[in-house]
């Protein structure tokens, strides 16, 4: 055969160049399209997710398998990657919104390839639709030397890829998955199923664990015998993934009691000359302190007091205003305690952590409330006097009383306070508390206990060769927990006896400013 040689070339140029024309056809085929990237099932009974932070921006491109954005389910954070090659346009739910399963997250522009008769595209290592030469009809001859190429790993998220886990062969739904998983079904076992193309529904799931024979004897459950199922409402329901997060915070807890007896003695005198504007109504018309024998402005008129609302009026005084007086002035004195994590935006997420100081001392008291647990911020806690500060907090608890709650975003701001105090001490008798500090809740927690009476042997108060043998003093227990990534446990230490300075020593109250 003189002329094989030759016709073998021949046929393998035509190959060739009838490859690179088709392969160029397909290129100039190629369409863009948006396709809606959705929140996929990931099981464990989980609904909905809150968007922490976009690792992309809209308008950029991505490949697959790149960093999408980070969710927070109510068990743990995830990272979800990229499930095409494309352009981020636009971002459907945005950072601190919740998602729901199946809801968009975003849209990505993908290319799409139309198809072609007789044409088949392979995806090579370096992503060039490159087409396979078209074998001659001379199977003796030498072949054109083919592309190495890999085909690329099909994403975990792709709604194309519906086969998940070992059960891969098997076609259903990831909630009809999701559900036989909760009941110990192996798809496998049910394939193939009644929907179309042999794939398994919820029904043959069901069907199936209806044909397993049921054990003679079943114990009977609690709930068969008069128990009552509660849906947790929004309030307590934020609690629950508050509380979970909680567990992501290192904290160093620190115990204390701090002695009330020097105050205790002035509380009397305050009492006795609490502000005509926050006293109730009743009291002010029935008891007025001022002489009506000389008129206090005949010469120019008094300057109005605030106005104080109904709510926020109170007859007797407690330890708490003190408390939160002498804890802001403190704070005051430590920048530290007066800081919050800064908040770590998509631009920054390579960047260390960095801490806000505030020049105010700003206090979140806890509130437990008929519609669950709030977290009000009394702001410039250090500016407040005694009865203002008495009145605020009294107005609040009134708020958070009302059904539905009456505290508004006004009163719970969104930056909160830098220490969060809750009085125990006023509902418990309890002598030591762990309070629980949630992220975004600022850099520590102080649960305060009820203040008693009790017999101090202490070095100050017991000098048996000075007929000293001790003292009643009135102390109180307050029990602190700090985020242990920024707060050292001597600095919680020294910062509790600066309060203890303040709390100890009520005098120093009259040369602070207010």
């Amino acid at each position: 055969m003189v002329f094989a040689r030759p016709l073998q070339r021949t046929l393998i140029r035509t190959s060739l160049f009838r490859s690179h024309f088709h392969a160029n056809h397909c290129l100039l085929a190629a369409r863009k399209s948006l396709r809606t990237f959705k929140l996929a099932d990931i099981g464990e009974g989980i609904t909905e997710c809150e968007i922490i932070r976009w690792a992309v921006k809209e308008r950029s491109a991505v490949q697959s398998f790149d960093p999408l954005c980070e969710v927070q389910s109510d068990k743990a954070s995830v990272e979800i990657t990229s499930p095409y090659d494309g352009v981020v346009k636009q971002f459907l739910v945005g950072e601190g919104e919740v998602a729901k399963v199946g809801q968009g997250l975003c849209l990505i522009e993908v290319e799409d390839e139309d198809d072609t008769t007789g044409v088949e595209i392979t995806e090579t290592t370096d992503r060039s639709p490159v087409q396979q030469p078209i074998q001659a009809e001379d199977n003796t001859r030498t072949e054109a030397p083919q592309s190495a190429h890999v085909l690329r790993q099909r994403h975990p998220l792709d709604p194309a890829n519906v086969a998940t886990g070992t059960t891969d062969h098997v076609l259903a739904t990831p909630s009809v998955r999701h559900f036989a998983r909760q009941h110990g079904v192996d798809l496998a076992a049910i394939a193939p199923g009644s929907g179309r193309d042999g794939r398994v529904e919820r029904k043959d799931v069901e069907a199936y664990i209806s044909s397993i024979p049921v054990p003679e004897e079943v114990e009977t459950t609690p709930s068969q015998e008069g128990d009552a199922v509660v849906d947790l409402g929004r309030t307590r329901y934020g609690m629950w993934k508050a509380m979970v997060q909680s567990l992501e915070i290192p904290r160093f807890g620190y115990t204390t009691s701090l002695d009330l007896t020097r105050f205790h003695g002035l509380l009397p005198i305050l009492n006795a000359h609490i502000p005509t504007h926050y006293l109730p109504s009743s009291s002010t018309q029935s008891s007025s302190r001022v002489s009506h024998m000389v008129n206090p402005s005949a010469l120019y008129p008094v300057p109005q007091p605030p106005s104080v609302p109904e709510s926020g009026r109170f007859s007797k005084m407690t330890y708490l205003p003190f408390l939160l007086k002498t804890l802001a002035i403190s704070m005051m004195e430590w920048p530290l305690f007066r800081a919050s994590i800064t908040p770590v935006t998509a631009q920054e997420t390579n960047n260390k952590p960095t801490l806000t100081i505030r020049p105010t001392a700003d206090l979140a008291l806890a509130l437990s409330t008929p519609t669950g647990l709030y977290t009000p911020t009394i702001s410039s806690t250090q500016s407040l006097s005694l009865h203002a500060l008495a009145s605020r907090v009294t107005h609040l608890a009134h708020l958070g009383r009302q059904v539905p709650c009456g505290l508004t975003v006004k009163d719970m701001p969104r930056r909160g306070g830098t220490i969060s105090v809750s009085n125990v001490g006023a509902v418990g008798k309890g002598e030591g508390a762990s309070p629980v500090l949630i992220p975004g809740g600022g850099v520590a927690i102080v649960a305060i206990g009820r203040a008693k009476w009790v017999w101090d042997v202490s070095d100050e108060f017991y000098r048996p060769n000075e007929g000293m043998e001790g003292t009643r003093r009135l102390k109180i227990d307050v029990s602190w927990s700090a985020d242990h990534r920024v707060v050292e446990g001597a600095e919680l230490a020294a910062f509790v006896e600066t309060w203890r300075g303040w709390v100890e020593n009520p005098e120093r109250l009259t040369a602070e400013a207010t």
